[in-house]
């Protein structure tokens, strides 16, 4: 079994094989600026990327592209939301196979750009900047910026697309609301007053639904996106942050930072159906693209929790690094060219 594991982790490591499928987990680590490969197979950290910026700069999340081969690091700063510090400039681009951080997009001045998104439809990358209150569109294939979206508030902080692409929303977290935005027309549709603050956002597998935390008080707000209003609250536990719906529809799950824990909220009825324990101050949620397993990123722990959807249980706390936030999936079908 060693044996397998060690072959498995090196496959991964360094991408070979005739034709090999790999599949890794992201982990962005705040509390160090290094980027940890899960293997989901033996739940084991199989490498750790030095970001190697100047000074306290670091990323907060990633994205990687459909092919599993490249992941993208948008680099905010050295600070939080709306406070004092250094804002970055740039998006690294890394090379999964190799490791390595192969250049970077600057942004031509501070923008703290914070989440990256791809579209698998139109091929594009979204990096929300906050402090130009827009959404950067990048061309992956020439490196560049190619425009961009407003988004008509301040703190843009996190984004999701419709599953077709057409439509972005972003948390916009000290004004409190939620942007709507035309991704092909690049144009904001509308502004929806949510909260005093809002952190995070998740989409329904139907597009029907937009959700956020309230930061202010333990509830998250249910978005309808016909209407473009707040249709519903739901009481949690504590105070939440990131979310993502199960495949299927019928669950989301999110973050309770302040009781270290994930609720799971029932879309059928929009109440918390049960809670799971996980480490440390929960962050991010990243559902498996089978279904199977949901990962939790653990900011104080520095860990991962992964959790197994079909029991609702915690199978692995995953030991990464201290800030383990932003989560990413790379899946790729690579083959390797004699000789190279």
């Amino acid at each position: 079994m060693r044996n397998q594991t060690a072959i498995a982790i090196a496959a991964i490591v360094a991408g070979l094989g005739s034709t090999s499928h790999a599949q890794s987990l992201i982990v962005v680590n705040q509390g160090n600026a290094t980027v940890s490969i899960v293997d989901p197979t033996t739940f084991g950290v199989s490498a750790s990327i030095d970001e190697k910026r100047v000074g306290k700069v670091h990323a907060h999340e990633a994205a990687v592209s459909p092919d599993g081969r490249t992941a993208y690091l948008p680099i905010y700063g050295d600070t939080g939301i709306g406070l004092p510090g250094i804002d970055g400039d740039e998006l690294l681009f890394v090379d999964l196979p190799t490791r390595a951080i192969t250049g970077a997009l600057n942004f031509g001045h501070g923008v703290r750009p914070h989440q990256a998104v791809v579209d698998p439809n139109s091929g594009l990358l979204y990096v929300t900047t906050e402090i130009d209150k827009r959404i950067a569109v990048i061309d992956p294939k020439t490196r560049a910026i190619v425009g961009s979206v407003p988004t008509g508030a301040d703190n843009s902080h996190m984004m999701v697309l419709s599953h077709d692409g057409r439509l972005g929303y972003t948390a916009n977290v000290k004004p409190g609301s939620v942007s709507v935005l035309d991704m092909a027309g690049r144009k904001t549709l509308a502004v929806i007053p949510v909260a005093d603050v809002v952190q995070r956002i998740a989409i329904s597998a139907d597009d029907r639904l937009v959700f956020t935390s309230d930061n202010t008080r333990p509830r998250l707000a249910v978005i309808d996106t016909a209407t473009r209003s707040v249709r519903q609250w739901v009481d949690l536990p504590g105070l939440s942050y990131g979310a993502a719906a199960t495949k299927d529809g019928r669950w989301l799950l999110i973050a309770i930072p302040s009781i270290s824990a994930v609720g799971v909220i029932d879309l059928t009825t929009l109440k918390v159906a049960r809670t799971i324990p996980v480490g440390d101050a929960p962050q991010e949620i990243l559902i498996q693209p089978d279904g199977r397993v949901a990962y939790v990123s653990c900011a104080r722990s520095g860990s991962v929790s992964a959790i197994d959807l079909a029991t609702w249980t915690v199978v692995r706390q995953i030991p990464t690094a201290s800030g383990a936030d932003g989560l990413a999936w790379a899946s790729r079908q690579s083959a390797r060219v004699s000789g190279k």
